[in-house]
């Protein structure tokens, strides 16, 4: 008794202490993210890099940190209408910094605001996408071939609104014989083609180096989940880089004062750019054409408040001779990482774009996943009810798996009053005991491992559906069956107000109380596991007993903060266990007393 005692006070002391970490150690907030320093200027020379910040939004005088009004006010602009975009180009440095994706919402309601991704310097956090020519000095000494800069005033040629084939052209004359274009056109989902034309009407052949780059300053807003990927990536002649906010910090590279770079050179084929969960924005270069990739981190004057991570693709020099013009075009990706329209982009020419959803190490199983369980949504309608169909089609394809472990499971079983007489003969003498057991297990053709292997060959399957179902867009917001409006978030209901019956409302879940603020889900979960193990009788010792009858109840507060499909997923998953480990006991002849077991249980629990 004492024994038990002292396991029931651990596990209570155990969870007090879970609870304690989440008070005492809640998610760190967002920093706060000033606008730009004041414009510098840069020439290059070959490809060393793109030209250094600077915008006129943060020229003397200028708020450090300005609303999105008036930030995007600092500079006229194009307005972009699509279907599923809407924004604008800043005339001002010819920058797309401003866009809303009109198919998602920052929350459930129906009157939130629409998602924002790119945003302009100035803002809390700038997320934008620079197009440029690069000059390059042809002799020692010689001066800098004006090209425009951040601080750039183009005018518009030619349209009034970038839309779906509704082109935009932007055009600088630089006063020294050197006339820029920049055609901008957009697609029906969210790819951008920046076209870049230079025409010399000078006298001299100039050099220059076409260049684009992603930008996002300050620290940005991440999940911060272990088994999800949020920052930099790209893949270049086939190989797939990424690196995380704090790996961009430690490159080892110098790029300048306070800058810190990695350089890829890629051959044949490549792309670029920032992921976050759902959203990314990449630069895609033309196909089979080679160029220079490079990641940057910029250290803040003033900390991380005014760092700036840059992504950036550098094409090879072009020489314009007189009378001439030379073109460059870039694709530059800025929207949501859905399956279908990555995969549609992919099969365009750029490789292994699918590659921007975070696969995890067994991609080999993700994928496919994540396939059928579109396909099984586009049947019936809910993404809910295609998690439960997914789960059994997937149970369904590991029976025979389950079947060998179930069965050596209940073979072992039924061997247990003779390993109980073994004992009793053997006594303390452990070799002799050890030796009659694998008789017996030979006699009978018992693998005691044998129901172990086959759960263990499950374990990255089932690890792969948590990954899509964590990582992919289409779980977002997606709802399921009455209150359960989003799978991508935890249960809304909770116990602590009877699931909505008492007058109040139920705490957060990043509240105090959230972790005792469990929902229907999760309660669920709870009594699915606690199901299986009445497959069985109690162990016979109390330690085992009592982490047996605490373990389904600690997953329940545990999963209680998980996203409702996952908690669906697990709870699909227990029930379909149930039955498959049920039927194949009772086909094997072992008595399967699963009310009895019930029923012992709460008379216990009365009697004490």
């Amino acid at each position: 008794m004492d024994e038990q005692k002292n396991m029931l006070t651990a596990a209570v002391l155990s969870f007090a202490v879970i609870a304690l970490w989440f008070i005492l150690f809640p998610p760190e907030p967002p920093q706060p993210v000033p606008a730009e320093q004041p414009a510098v200027s840069a020439v290059g020379a070959g490809t060393a890099g793109a030209p250094a910040a600077g915008d006129a939004a943060t020229a003397a005088g200028a708020p450090a940190l300005m609303t999105r009004e008036e930030a995007l006010a600092r500079s006229p602009r194009v307005p972009v209408r699509t279907p599923r975009l809407s924004g604008s180009i800043a005339l001002r440095g010819a920058r797309l910094d401003d866009l809303h994706l009109l198919d998602y919402r920052e929350t459930i309601e129906p009157d939130s605001d629409t998602v924002t991704l790119l945003s302009p310097v100035g803002t809390e956090h700038p997320f934008f996408i620079v197009h440029g020519w690069l000059p390059v000095a042809d002799a020692p000494g010689a001066a800098p071939i004006p090209t425009p800069g951040p601080n750039t005033e183009w005018r518009v040629e030619s349209g009034d609104e970038l839309g779906v084939d509704k082109p935009v052209t932007l055009v600088w004359d630089n006063g020294q014989g050197l006339t820029f274009r920049r055609k901008i056109s957009v697609d029906e989902n969210y790819m951008f083609t920046v076209e870049q034309t230079v025409t010399n009407a000078g006298e001299r052949p100039v050099a220059l180096a076409p260049y684009g780059y992603v930008a996002r300053r300050g620290q940005p807003e991440t999940v911060n989940f272990y088994i999800l990927h949020e920052g930099g990536l790209g893949v270049f002649d086939g190989t797939l880089v990424e690196l995380d906010y704090d790996e961009l910090k430690e490159l080892e590279g110098d790029g300048g004062p306070g800058v810190v770079q990695r350089k890829i050179p890629v051959e044949r084929n490549g792309w670029l750019g920032f992921t976050d969960k759902y959203w990314m924005a990449t630069l895609a270069p033309p196909h089979d054409e080679g160029f220079e990739a490079v990641f940057r981190y910029r250290r803040g004057a003033r900390g991380e408040i005014d760092q700036e991570y840059r992504a950036e693709s550098i094409l090879p020099v072009v020489t314009v001779a007189p009378g001439a013009t030379a073109s460059a075009s870039t694709r530059a990706f800025a929207g949501a990482k859905e399956y279908a329209t990555i995969r549609e982009y992919e099969r365009q020419g750029i490789e292994r774009f699918t590659d921007a959803i975070d696969w995890g190490w067994f991609f080999f199983l993700t994928k496919p996943i994540l396939q059928l369980l579109l396909f099984i949504k586009g049947l019936v309608g809910n993404m809910g009810v295609a998690i439960i169909l997914l789960t059994l089609i997937v149970k369904a394809a590991l029976f025979p798996l389950a079947y060998k472990s179930y069965v050596a499971m209940s073979k072992m079983k039924m061997l247990q009053p003779e390993i109980e007489k073994i004992k009793e003969r053997c006594g303390d003498d452990k070799v002799k005991l050890q030796q009659e057991i694998m008789a017996l297990y030979r006699k009978e053709k018992a693998n005691p491992a044998a129901g172990c292997l086959p759960i263990l060959l499950q374990i990255p399957i089932f690890f792969s559906l948590y990954k899509v179902l964590f990582v992919t867009i289409e779980m977002r917001h997606a709802p399921f069956f009455g209150w359960i409006r989003d799978l991508s978030a935890p249960d809304p209901s909770s116990i602590l107000n009877l699931f909505g019956l008492l007058p109040w409302d139920a705490p957060g879940h990043d509240s105090l109380l959230g972790i005792f603020s469990i929902g229907v889900l999760p309660i669920l979960l709870g009594i699915s596991m606690w199901l299986q193990q009445k497959l069985n009788p109690e162990p016979a010792d109390p330690t085992q007993k009592m982490i047996f009858a605490w373990m389904p109840w600690i997953f329940m507060f545990m999963l209680g903060q998980f996203a409702s499909g996952l908690v669906l997923y697990w709870i699909a998953n227990n029930m379909i266990t149930f039955i498959q480990q049920y039927v194949i006991m009772r086909s094997q002849g072992v008595e399967v007393d699963v009310l009895g077991n019930v029923k012992r249980s709460f008379k216990r629990r009365k009697r004490g």
